[in-house]
């Protein structure tokens, strides 16, 4: 989950709008203080802020900020050429995550593995518009929001309330999406005075990535896309069926372990069974405990997306199936986690906007654990419904051409972003490289040595085939959690 953020770096400036276009101000990068607490002396890190306009037709004099961290390479790598390779932009999930407040971890993780990150290039850190350290920071306090949507009905008017009261506040929230991202690196780039830079990120910041490849090409090498959503992917529509999809994977490399499959016979079945149930009312546990097939929802959607929740899955549907809520219980404590504000602005232009709620609930029919997720899920097109953003060009949900060599990263079990959009959206890079890692969850790079290494030697030479002789075999059972026998 991503981390939240406890303080702003900057502030708004510039607040009135204006009745007539305005010319377009140079962006700006300044220095600022890095936070106190980070260990110093792991590596040469720089922070600032990139304050640049809101609008980019000059329909505005407002400027908004944006975080920036700076981390110098502790042994610059050459290539072959002997030149020096160019700086990393990071870009985080989400939408509506954040990646400087990490960079404190990042340097302390540094302290005990100086080869962890920062090693052949420089790397940059950036809050995406309107999320983390920079201003706006669209928070919505008190609103829960997961991947599987609004949770309840409450938070579905949360969201809407807390959308209106930031362009109350004049933020346009039309200016807050991947391709004004892509003109802020760019913008990144230029302040920094640098020529070339190669792109890194994951989930949602391969989304980012596609983006800058897209609208700026000429200031990318090379890109690692992790976990990557591809502009193409369908945030809602088709969601219900991955999930599924992940939860039956899982149930079926227990079924095949005779360990797991004595302790948790016939699983997919009763579990199929058990959401049925769900979907017919709320459910109270032997605890007294009441939760909603919404909260079943974000337990599926979140537990399929953690290393610890798949090896778990079988004992916690098992639990779940005997009256004991706990695993969902433990879900429903913490689904604060985005700028939901950010995060709504991003789907409510660039991605519900080529979806529908009647094809979210035709994909579902007939599949109960797919059918789990279609409430929650429904509910974002209603906050969309509301706010009223202008749809993205159509070119935003498009696939990507491009040469620009890049390396593809996916998780052989993730219910937002499986293999098989990973393998479709690669089609148009062609220059491209899939890595697809069994057993793996969302988040492949930096689950292990082997696939960060993989990621930082394609990136010393973009073109040379990367070594996979590290990864598992394809018939590497899955190491699950299993519950002792009851007594």
């Amino acid at each position: 989950m991503i981390l939240r953020l406890l303080a702003a770096l900057a502030v708004l400036t510039g607040a009135s709008a204006l009745s007539h276009p305005a010319q377009a101000a140079d962006p700006v990068f300044s220095d600022t203080a890095c936070p106190a607490d980070w260990p110093s002396g792991v590596r040469e890190v720089r922070c600032g802020t990139l304050t640049v306009d809101e609008a980019r037709d000059g329909s505005s004099d407002r400027r908004i900020d944006i975080a920036v961290v700076i981390v110098k390479a502790s042994r610059p790598y050459r290539d072959a050429s002997g030149r020096l390779l160019p700086p990393v932009v990071n870009f985080h999930g989400g939408p509506g995550g954040d990646s400087t407040p990490g960079v404190g971890g990042a340097l302390r993780a540094a302290q005990q593995n100086p080869d962890i990150f920062a090693v052949d290039q420089d790397m940059i850190f950036f809050d995406q518009r309107g999320a983390g350290r920079g201003s706006p920071s669209m928070d919505c306090p008190g609103v829960e929001l997961t991947d599987a949507g609004p949770p309840s009905d409450e938070d579905r008017d949360g969201l809407i309330a807390c959308l209106k009261d930031w362009q109350a506040k004049g933020v346009d929230l039309n200016w807050y999406n991947a391709a004004v991202i892509a003109d802020d690196v760019r913008d990144l780039v230029q302040t920094l005075g640098l020529e070339k830079i190669d792109l890194r990120g994951g989930s949602y910041g391969p989304r980012i990535e596609a983006a800058v490849i897209t609208h700026q090409p000429q200031i990318v090498r090379a890109a690692v896309m992790d976990s990557p959503w591809p502009p193409e992917g369908n945030w809602a529509v088709g969601t219900p069926e991955q999930v599924s999809a992940a939860v039956r994977i899982i149930l079926a490399k227990c079924a095949a372990q005779a360990d797991c499959a004595a302790r948790y016979p016939d699983m997919q079945a009763r579990f199929e069974t058990e959401a049925r149930r769900w979907l017919a009312g709320p459910v109270t546990g032997a605890d007294g405990r009441t939760f909603t097939v919404d909260d079943l929802s974000a337990f599926l959607m979140d537990t399929t997306y953690s290393r610890v929740g798949v090896r778990r899955l079988p004992a916690d549907i098992a639990k779940i199936i005997a009256g004991d809520l706990t695993p969902i219980a433990e879900i429903a404590e913490d689904r604060t986690y985005y700028f939901e504000g950010q995060h709504m602005a991003h789907l409510c232009k660039e991605e519900l906007p080529f979806e529908s709620k009647a094809r979210l609930i035709a994909g579902a029919a007939g599949d109960p654990v797919a059918q789990v997720l279609v409430p929650s899920l429904s509910r974002l097109f209603d906050v969309c419904a509301a706010v009223g953003e202008r749809p993205a060009d159509p070119i935003e949900n498009a696939p990507v051409t491009t040469d620009i060599p890049t390396l593809f990263v996916a998780a052989e079990i993730d219910p937002g972003c499986p293999p098989p959009l990973t393998e479709a959206a690669a089609r148009g890079y062609a220059n491209s490289q899939v890595v697809i890692v069994v057993n793996a969850t969302h988040g492949v790079i930096g689950a292990s040595p082997c696939t960060r290494a993989m990621a930082r030697d394609f990136l010393r030479d973009p073109y040379a085939p990367v070594d996979r002789s590290c990864l598992p075999a394809a018939n590497t059972p899955l190491a699950f959690i299993l519950d002792p026998p009851a007594a």
